[in-house]
């Protein structure tokens, strides 16, 4: 029997209503499904009983040599692409696919964040749904004047409709994570490369860092976390211009802000 590696992070679903429900998220049109993570198949499988072409990435190469003789007539059939990798490695390109797809994964904390902020950026990819620690689903998915509300979360809500459909807890794995999970949902409405924001990588970039600036010490106030790139006269204009108070704290703000905020001070 294969056992779970502490060093890829794993922990394997166990809960048949769980798995369902993961299934019942996705959307119901014929695109394709990249599953990242597949482990002992139990999703991929139901995603191919569903008529998904599926294209798993896994990187434990054991995993990889169970999964080919447990699928056999599924990937001669080519309803399933077996891709022994890092799917990381494999999105060295902008796209992981040459054509629009679907993303499903069970992510462990070490690669969450950057795992869904690369399909984010993927043009190609259309929804994602994936299983995550909590704490990391709810910076997605927060919402402006909630704690959790994060560069995570602007960058989210910026081209994409983010919410945590349900939780996930311990007991539902085998072995069982110290943490609960949460099943994300984020459904892309435009793709960063439509909106003249951010119309080119070089620019999205300049906005990440810009984030990345505003949230620095989320309780601090907004104004003296970005006096460290701006000059606090072109800061306060700004605010005065944008209506925005000087003591806002960065959760204090809607998404839009954020987006004004950045244009004005970047012309």
């Amino acid at each position: 029997m294969i056992q779970a590696k502490k060093r890829f992070g794993q922990n394997f679903l166990k809960d048949a209503t769980i798995k369902e429900k993961i299934i019942q998220a996705m959307p119901r049109d014929d695109l394709p499904v990249v599953e990242i993570g597949p482990g002992l198949g139990d999703l991929t499988r139901e995603l191919i009983r569903a008529q998904k072409h599926v294209t798993a990435f896994e990187i434990d190469l054991e995993l990889c040599g169970y999964l080919q003789d447990n699928f056999k007539t599924e990937i001669t059939s080519d309803r399933l692409e077996l891709v022994c990798s890092d799917v990381m490695e494999a999105w060295s390109s902008k796209t992981l696919r040459d054509e629009a797809y679907h993303l499903i994964a069970n992510l462990p904390y070490y690669v969450a964040t950057n795992i869904i902020l690369r399909a984010l950026e993927d043009p190609r990819c259309h929804t994602i749904v994936v299983m995550i620690q909590k704490e990391v689903a709810e910076k997605f998915a927060a919402r402006s004047g909630e704690k959790s509300f994060s560069a995570l979360s602007v960058l989210a809500n910026s081209i994409s409709n983010a919410q945590i459909l349900f939780d996930v807890g311990p007991e539902c794995f085998n072995p069982p994570p110290k943490v609960t999970s949460a099943v994300l949902k984020l459904e892309k409405v435009k793709n960063f490369t439509d909106d003249d924001l951010f119309g080119n990588e070089e620019r999205l970039d300049a906005f990440k860092e810009f984030l990345r600036a505003a949230f620095r010490q989320p309780r601090k106030m907004l104004i003296k976390n970005l006096q460290e790139r701006f000059a606090k006269e072109q800061l306060l204009e700004q605010f005065a211009k944008l209506e925005i108070p000087q003591n806002a704290r960065p959760h204090q703000l809607e998404t839009s802000n954020y987006h004004l905020l950045f244009k004005n001070l970047n012309k």
